[in-house]
């Protein structure tokens, strides 16, 4: 908080959740209409515990769960279910560009031992937009190796 300016502060947020509106916005009006949707917005595990250094991007994954859990109750009667993923650490460009030190300090704290793979961030999502999961709306399905959990 000590080093960020209001820009930095705004970017993030517009980049994560105003991002999150913009595509709820285009698609709800025909989700609507034809009766039925599924929406699966994407949160973070830092958007859940927090992550020193990065209030910014914390509360605008955090601001995804409130938004996914809001938005849900508008869809629930009309066919639209709305949930999220909070995924944590997965191996991307983005984390292979954490120094190694650093890196291995996350991996040691991922109880299962390792990054999680794309494709297992990817299954959640198509198991959130399958017919079988129409029950399911509000929720947020954490895929994060067991690193945080409640």
């Amino acid at each position: 908080m000590k080093k960020m300016g209001r820009g930095g502060w705004d970017e993030v947020v517009d980049t994560n959740l105003g991002g999150c509106f913009n595509m709820c916005k285009a698609a709800w009006d025909g989700m609507l209409e034809r009766g039925f949707g599924r929406v699966v917005n994407i949160g973070s595990i830092n958007g859940q515990a927090g992550q020193y250094g990065q209030v910014n991007y914390a509360a605008a994954k955090s601001g995804i769960h409130g938004f996914t859990k809001a938005l849900s109750q508008e869809g629930a009667s009309k066919g639209i279910t709305v949930n999220a993923i909070a995924p944590g650490y997965i191996d991307t460009d983005m984390v292979a560009a954490v120094p190694p030190n650093v890196l291995e300090k996350i991996v040691a704290k991922i109880p299962v031992g390792r990054l999680g793979k794309a494709h297992e961030i990817a299954r959640g999502v198509l198991f959130l937009v399958a017919d079988d999961a129409g029950f399911i709306t509000g929720s947020t399905m954490s895929i994060n190796g067991g690193q945080h959990m409640y």
